[in-house]
């Protein structure tokens, strides 16, 4: 009696009960119960027969199931298994006894025509250049004196698989295990708990989409994506932590929104450029985010990143800028309600502060559920960190000998402005502050003002009308430096700086990059999609958090509801003494002096009313402990792991585009054109042509729409060669070609003529 299989691989033949065999790319594997035991080139036609044989022989299979499986000759099979009784397994391999070499071809057109080949040229082409027959190049193939060319990297591999292929091949598991699923036997292992993480192994496949996010892998590995990875969770299975990181940075650079928007592609073409048969499943992929980024690991991540960031700057660290974000949210979950200034509404949501450079580049990003305000969180959680991180900050001793002094100097707008905030952060810190003069209704005279030559943020010279005062601000009278600037209109903006050292050439230029900032905002909302709502969980607050007590809030409420009833009536009371009825001489003069007595007494008794809610808010405590509220005003808070993860990654992507759009300011784009470029390169399609005999991974790229656009991304890939980037946790050199190359000796039309 045989032994039924317990399982078959997907995209798998049967040939016996226990014997199966599955082709992946022109190599064939026979396996038994699931364990492959021989596998040859398709080819190799050895090989087959002396496998038939031994498998027939062994009494595994029959010469009739070979036959229906593979519809080879039964007499065939015949002659094999009588050699291999008799003659054994070496018969099957043995060079036959002939004439060798040959008279046409020399050890010199030998060396040609193998040049030839490993340039990527067909044999037909070979056999024309050289003026030889093909059956004489085929026989110096077969014979050895002549190896063929696999992966060139001057064309496309003959080899290679096109879409076309890949799709049906992707399509044959998808009942069983997934679309894309064709590495079966790994699936496998992984599932037993065998191994953990496949390796990324890349085949050669043409016109595989998107294929130009490989282009931005420099930028993101010099970006930290794969440093410090340690500090994030463990997974397991068949997916490793880098290629997980892998798949989310390429999604953010791909503008693709959330992980549901993957199932709109196809995940074995996905799959293609991490050296996988496919991309992971949304729900498989959302729990492998859990894991990493639970219980604070991608806190820890995040925090070694913006440490190593920081450090990348430190010649050109001169301002930090600060700034707020509201995620407004719109689900089922009690969230603390605050003001939405880009909305002008008090919406449910949750507050970001995120610290930049300059330019805009990100840093960290501190979240509160429950919003203190900006000063609160400067003091509380942004400091401390800029304190600990922040490089070149000068000594202790430094700072006693000079007191104008200052270590650094952050940037935020109106909402941090204190004067008191001002002095505790250079008394306690010497940190210099940067903001906007708020509720300033002077001006200067105009006379003042002088054109300074500065530069921007960006290194742009630039012309400014300054002036400069030292003034005193609150009641401790804290000198400040007072930088007026004044525009073509007229119209004159107050800046204040605590910064002593600080000239107004560096004081002007460095509040007005605060735009960088509100642009970053801007751009990741739309692109990176920071907004999104990345996890329905909820958990529970510690309650030891400090909120508003919403009886005070109820009493604020019914007290400026009083105020402008009050304010109403007292205007209508007013009024009355212009009406014709006024007149003791009017008829209805005496109806009037009624109206007006009792306008009065609902006067009197509004002004109790209000009376007694003011005596109630003073007995009302107006910040109390989470935990001292009733059941129906606690608050829940979103689960806030897989959404720090997912902002660090973007943060990543940001800062690696960045410094692919600022290497192409030299070729006539700017920052937003060149952007605008990079997204083009991102999505565009391409080959990969790997050759693991010199471990190098060929890539190459579709044409763009214009010659300039061409011209631009050949230089930009010259760049990236020279990186010498090999692929995560493989050998492969990752080197980057363009289909488009520029024509030499090529010429323009004049610009005044059209063609």
């Amino acid at each position: 009696m045989r032994i039924e299989s317990p399982a078959l691989p997907v995209g798998s033949t049967l040939i016996s009960d226990v014997v199966c065999v599955e082709n992946i790319n022109g190599t064939w594997t026979y396996s038994v119960y699931l364990w492959p035991i021989f596998t040859h080139e398709h080819s190799n036609r050895a090989q087959f027969r002396y496998i038939a044989a031994a498998l027939i022989n062994a009494g595994l299979c029959k010469q009739v199931e070979i036959v229906r499986a593979f519809r080879v000759d039964r007499k065939m099979l015949g002659r094999a298994q009588k050699q291999l009784r008799e003659r054994g397994a070496q018969s099957f391999f043995e060079i036959r006894s002939g004439r060798k070499g040959g008279t046409v071809l020399s050890a010199e057109r030998l060396a040609q025509a193998q040049q030839l080949l490993n340039e990527g040229l067909s044999r037909a082409e070979v056999s024309a250049e050289l003026e030889i027959k093909t059956d004489t190049l085929r026989k110096a193939l077969n014979d050895g004196r002549l190896t063929p060319a696999v992966n060139s990297t001057q064309r496309r591999s003959t080899t290679a698989c096109t879409q076309s292929e890949r799709t049906q091949e992707d399509a044959q598991p998808g009942e069983q295990i997934g679309v894309g699923a064709t590495n079966s036997l790994d699936r496998l292992a992984a599932t037993m708990g065998l191994i953990d993480g496949v390796k990324s192994h890349f085949q050669a496949c043409l016109d595989v989409p998107m294929v130009g996010l490989l282009c931005a892998l420099p930028a993101v590995l010099a970006n930290g994506l794969l440093s410090g990875i340690d500090k994030l969770g463990k997974i397991k299975g068949y997916y490793s932590l880098r290629q997980i990181l892998l798949v989310l940075v390429f999604m953010m650079l791909a503008r693709i929104r959330s992980v549901e928007q993957l199932r709109g592609y196809a995940p074995g073409e996905f799959g293609k450029l991490i050296g996988l048969d496919r991309i992971p499943e949304a729900r498989c992929l959302r729990s492998k985010m859990d894991d990493l980024a639970g219980e604070g690991h991608a806190d820890k991540w995040a925090c070694d990143l913006s440490e190593q960031w920081l450090q990348q700057v430190q010649d050109r660290l001169g301002f930090l800028y600060i700034d707020g974000h509201v995620k407004v949210y719109a689900g089922q979950v009690e969230l603390p309600r605050r003001f939405v200034s880009r909305q002008r509404l008090c919406l449910r949501g949750i507050s970001s502060y995120w610290v930049n450079d300059a330019i805009g580049q990100p840093f960290f990003v501190v979240e509160k559920q429950i919003d203190p305000g900006l000063i609160d969180v400067i003091k509380e959680d942004i400091v401390k960190r800029l304190l600990d991180d922040v490089p070149g900050q000068p000594s202790e001793e430094a700072l006693t000998a000079d007191p104008h002094l200052h270590r650094f100097v952050i940037v935020f707008d109106r909402e941090g402005y204190s004067p008191d905030f001002f002095k505790y952060l250079w008394d306690e810190h010497r940190i210099g502050c940067l903001t906007y003069k708020k509720n300033c209704t002077h001006s200067w005279d105009e006379e003042e003002f002088n054109t300074v030559k500065t530069t921007t943020a960006t290194g742009e010279p630039v012309e400014m009308k300054l002036a400069q005062r030292g003034v005193y601000l609150g009641k401790a009278r804290f000198l400040v430096k007072e930088v007026g600037k004044l525009t073509q209109s007229g119209h004159q903006t107050a800046i204040i700086c605590t910064a002593k050292r600080l000239e107004a050439a560096q004081i002007a230029p460095g509040m007005f990059a605060r735009w960088s900032q509100e642009n970053y905002f801007a751009y990741a909302m739309h692109h990176l999609n920071i907004d999104a709502l990345t996890s329905y969980s909820t958990e529970r607050f510690s309650g030891t958090e400090t909120v508003v007590n919403p009886r005070c809030r109820d009493l604020d409420r019914q007290q400026r509801s009083l105020t402008s009833k009050l304010n109403q009536m007292r205007a209508k009371y007013v009024a009355m003494d212009t009406q014709k009825r006024a007149e003791p001489s009017h008829k209805q003069h005496g109806k009037w002096v009624l109206n007006k007595a009792e306008l009065l007494d609902e006067i009197e008794s509004r002004v109790q009313e209000l009376q007694q809610v003011k005596a109630a808010k003073k007995e009302v405590k107006r910040h109390v402990k989470l935990e001292e509220l009733p059941e129906q005003n606690q608050f829940s808070k979103l689960s806030s792991s897989r959404r720090t993860l997912l902002n660090t990654i973007a943060m990543i992507a940001y800062r690696a585009e960045t410094a692919m759009g600022l290497s192409l300011e030299r070729y006539d784009y700017c920052l937003s054109q060149a952007r605008a470029l990079l997204q083009d390169l991102f999505v565009r399609s391409g080959d990969l042509l790997p050759d693991y005999s010199k471990n190098i991974l060929n890539i190459h790229l579709h044409s763009a729409a214009t010659p300039k656009d061409n011209r631009a991304i050949n230089e930009l890939l010259k760049e990236l060669n020279e990186t010498e980037t090999a692929f995560p946790n493989t050998d492969l050199k990752m080197v980057f070609h363009s289909h488009a190359q520029p024509h030499q000796g090529s010429f323009d039309f004049p610009r005044d003529q059209q063609i």
